[in-house]
């Protein structure tokens, strides 16, 4: 496995996420668009409000699994499943490079001491 490039892709796909929660929350923030006076706009602009948080929300989650991740390739953990300690399968890996068990473990929700 070449850790360097999947250091690198995660560290890309980080940069992404955080450009992405951060233009997220500067949107539902309306800093470049103020709330409308008109109280029907104002209901659909935080309608958008709810979605660009889970948007936000959802790339702060990623980004979480990320860092585990790069922490995992630094201690030498990386592709190793928290579940029952064997390989995670290299096409898993190349689908979610930040997946931390196996496809058995993470379909029957079991993680190390269960």
């Amino acid at each position: 496995m070449d850790t360097d490039a999947v250091r690198k892709q995660l560290l890309e796909r980080a940069a992404e996420l955080r450009r992405r929660a951060h233009d997220a929350s500067a949107e539902a923030r309306h800093e470049a668009d103020p709330l409308s006076a008109d109280f029907a706009e104002q209901v659909t602009q935080r309608e958008n409000d709810d979605v660009l948080g889970a948007i936000s929300d959802s790339a702060r989650a990623e980004l979480v699994q990320i860092e585990a991740a790069l922490k995992r390739l630094t201690s030498g953990r990386y592709g190793i499943c928290c579940g029952c300690g064997e390989a995670i399968e290299p096409e898993r890996l190349a689908a979610v490079p930040y997946a931390d068990r196996c496809r058995g473990c993470a379909e029957s929700g079991r993680h190390r001491g269960h």
